[in-house]
């Protein structure tokens, strides 16, 4: 081929690559900046670790969830166990735990709750609100006054989760990069070619983390695997170029064929990432938004990869030439051509049982066991939170906890509520401003005349009659002071707290004794009023025997729903908890299903139609890597083993988005050759071509899914690395050993079903030694109709369709 010198009629993709070849200093400078700037910048990145930050926002769940935020205050707690405690030893702790610095109550007794084979479970509660740093603070104090026990502590303070996270999934990045080494070097035809690919990688690795700061806050799933998946999802963007490089380096010098490979592989890669972004943007269309987050995590770096292959790649490709040129080896890629015979001698049989097997696995995985919370899953390995909460659930029975929310100023509405529900079985016990006993027999919201409160408190009935006419005129109640104060009641808390108030302002006069009795029922008083009432709103606690997941759970919900609704009709009540959280999951599951699966489908489709310029196509391997999803999703069901909802939706993606990448390159490829060869032939070079393309990506996607899958100790990204590593070697095994026996017998259909219009686009005429690469109809020493890659000394008459044609001795002619 002639040298691509800068003409006027060049096209633009060679005009572009020359320009990027030329800048590489300054494109090095750029991204030298940038890296620096991207190291510093990772630190800025906000992890959210609550799924339920994600919940639609007209979602029942994540409204009352926002109203407690703003409404109530919800101290830290900690449940902290220790084990080979004697009881009477475990009464010592309690009072020495209960003057720790920052405690505000330790909650122990000789119940089974509490008590059982030889352990103390101590529920801790703090001074401060759970977002508190100073939790932690008096939390490390609690455990350095345990030191020398043997001691579990389970909590949901701090960001021990983020940390513990972060340090699994850098050793996990250890072993990909590992792995990915190994691979190239096993896939590679020179070891030159090698760091250019790493090289590549890091840089877009760092920008895409350095940026992720911009979003705002990302989810922990995003940030955990977004890396990793970049890497195994773009590797062959860098691939791809690189095998063009060394292709047009056999006959060009360095310098022309970065630019010719670079002008070829832009629109080949772009092509090549609409499909895995495609698959990716279904996930924007999910009504529980951690979708969306990690959709648009994954997005950014895949253009970060599509970036560092076009702009950085050619620059490393110029600057480890010579290496690249000095460090060639033989492929030790074997060849599998046993496979192409097995596929074209099983044509009529494989595409049968690849159906049955495809129907089977649609009706397995139509029934895979899901999950909607961590109860029902699990990791491979505990990391040391896991491992107290486990022991602590070993020992002890713990609860399902709701809170019921609804609208302040009658506690006698919400006695009734608490009341009925105690009634039902599914319940264990209730907790509201209205059933907690506050002193001699009371509760903390009985209406209280003035002589019950002064002989409940031992004042002065004088004094008690004062402080009620007060109170009746502070609230603009002077009926009350008329008609007589003997019969006016008010609520204990209430006149507690207006007591405290006269006496700070030193209208009232207490004595010692009284005085530490109101203070002590202030403090109470007033930290029970912050979580159970607001001005709005009243907060009750329901303690259920039922488990967190299940149908029953949820059903109960509504239960509890539809109690508080009749007490407050047409008024807004809100019920929140693990398993409300999980029913809420449930039903944006029901919908996002059928969504990503539609969307997906058909983003990936029209991308196809304008590949393959065919009907047929499209649906054929559409129907072959969806088939692989079914499968994969048979796998759940088949072991009994559930799968958390979010896992399903994102691995669903990335195999129809990526994984077809695999089938694309067989495909086309075939389509190709079929017309050059007997099919037998054409599907033996086809399977030949693409297995190091396929097996160097596969292998590095499916590796890095098994590492996260075994590695991590957080459930639900293990569950999404398993599911992704199994779904990407049923994708290869089905596109090796399915795919083209499909493709044989289906080969007419596609042609049938092909819209492809060409276009004479030049008339060229030529004489001497002239390249012919593309499909062509004319004369060359005779008349010639097809695909031509050829070099022909002679005289040249011929119509390019699509393609181009070069004199060697002249300008490049191309048709665009």
């Amino acid at each position: 081929m002639a040298k691509p010198t800068e003409q006027s009629g060049e096209s633009f993709m060679l005009k572009l690559a020359r320009f990027i070849v030329d800048k590489r200093n300054l494109v090095f400078l750029v991204v030298i900046i940038g890296l620096i700037f991207s190291v510093f910048s990772r630190s800025w990145v906000q992890v959210e670790n609550d799924l339920t930050a994600y919940l639609p926002a007209d979602s029942e769940t994540r409204q009352a969830l926002d109203v407690m935020d703003e409404q109530f205050t919800t101290f830290g707690t900690a449940s902290v166990m220790v084990a080979n405690l004697p009881l009477t030893d475990a009464f010592d702790l309690q009072e020495k735990l209960e003057d720790v610095e920052g405690v505000q109550g330790v909650a122990f007794d000789e119940t089974d709750e509490h008590y059982n084979n030889v352990s103390a479970l101590f529920s801790v509660t703090f001074d401060y609100d759970e977002d508190d740093e100073r939790c932690l603070d008096a939390l490390e104090r609690v455990k350095n006054s345990l030191a020398g026990y043997d001691l579990y502590v389970s909590t949901d303070l701090g960001n021990t989760q983020e940390e513990t996270i972060d340090h699994e999934i850098s050793v996990i990045m250890v072993y990909v990069a590992i792995v990915i080494v190994t691979v190239l070097l096993f896939t590679s035809e020179t070891y030159g070619e090698v760091p250019v690919l790493i090289l590549t990688f890091v840089v877009a690795l760092v920008l895409n983390q350095g940026t992720n700061f911009m979003m705002g806050k990302i989810s922990f799933i995003s940030n955990s695997v977004t890396s990793i998946l970049q890497l195994a999802l773009s590797i062959d963007y860098a691939i791809i170029f690189c095998n063009r490089f060394k292709e047009e380096h056999r006959s060009l010098p360095l310098r022309e064929a970065v630019i010719v490979a670079l002008s070829k592989s832009i629109p080949e890669i772009g092509a090549s990432s609409l499909t895995t972004i495609g698959g990716l943007v279904a996930m924007l269309f999910m009504q529980f938004k951690l979708g969306p987050d990690m959709a648009l995590c994954l997005i950014k770096s895949i253009l970060f990869a599509l970036l560092s292959a076009f702009v950085i790649m050619p620059g490393l490709l110029m600057l480890f030439g010579p290496l690249i040129d000095k460090t060639g080896h033989r492929s030790f890629v074997p060849k599998i051509s046993f496979v192409g015979k097995f596929a074209y001698a099983t044509r009529h049989v494989v595409p049968i049982l690849f159906v049955a097997l495809a129907v089977i696995g649609c009706r397995l995985s139509s029934d895979c066991p899901y999950a909607y919370g961590y109860g029902l899953i699990s990791a491979p390995k505990l990391n040391e939170t896991q491992i107290a909460e486990n022991m602590i659930d070993d020992n002890f029975s713990t609860k399902n906890l709701m809170a019921l929310v609804v609208p302040a100023g009658d506690y006698d509405k919400e006695r009734a509520i608490l009341d009925e529900l105690e009634q039902y079985d599914e319940v264990d016990s209730t907790l509201g401003l209205s059933n907690v006993e506050a002193m001699g027999g009371y509760m903390l919201t009985d209406r209280l005349t003035p002589r019950q409160f002064s002989e409940l408190t031992d004042l002065d009935y004088e004094v008690a009659e004062f402080l009620y006419g007060a109170y009746a005129a502070n609230h603009e109640n002077y009926g009350k002071i008329v008609g007589g104060l003997s019969t006016y009641s008010v609520p204990l808390i209430d006149m507690f707290l207006f007591l405290y108030d006269e006496v700070q302002q030193g209208y009232v006069t207490l004595d010692d004794e009284l005085q530490s009795t109101l203070d002590d029922a202030y403090t109470q008083m007033t930290n029970a009023k912050l979580q159970l009432q607001s001005e709005q709103y009243s907060r009750m606690l329901i303690y259920s025997t039922l488990p967190v997941s299940g149908d029953e759970t949820y059903a109960f919900t509504d239960t509890v729903t539809a109690i508080a609704q009749k007490y407050y009709p047409g008024e807004k009540v809100y019920l929140a908890g693990d398993s409300t959280n999980e029913y809420e999951f449930e039903k944006s599951f029901a919908v996002d299903n059928k969504v990503v699966s539609i969307v997906s489908i058909l983003i990936v489709m029209a991308v196809l139609l304008f590949t393959f310029n065919s009907a047929g196509m499209p649906v054929l391997l559409i129907l072959v890597i969806q088939g692989c999803i079914w499968i994969n999703f048979s796998f759940p069901t088949i072991t009994g083993k559930y799968l958390f909802f979010l896992g399903y939706l994102i691995v669903s993606s990335i195999q129809m988005g990526a994984n077809i990448d695999y089938a694309i390159v067989i495909a086309s490829r075939f389509q190709e050759t079929k017309t050059k060869m007997h099919h037998r032939d054409a599907i033996i070079e086809t399977l030949n071509f693409a297995f190091p393309t396929i097996i160097t990506s596969g292998s590095i996607l499916s590796i890095s899914g098994f590492l996260i899958g075994r590695m991590t100790s957080e459930p639900v990204i293990a569950g999404i690395g398993e599911s992704l590593g199994r779904g990407t070697v049923i994708s290869i095994l089905m596109v090796m050993f399915a795919l083209p026996q499909i493709l044989l017998i289906g080969s007419k259909v596609i042609d049938r079903t092909s819209f492809a219009v060409p276009n004479v686009i030049h008339r060229h005429a030529a004489d001497g030694r002239i390249r012919l690469d593309g499909v062509v109809r004319g004369e060359i020493h005779g008349t010639v109709s097809g695909v031509v890659r050829a070099i022909v000394d002679g005289d040249v008459n011929v119509t390019v369709i699509s393609g181009s044609m070069v004199e060697e001795g002249g300008a490049d002619d191309e048709t665009e």
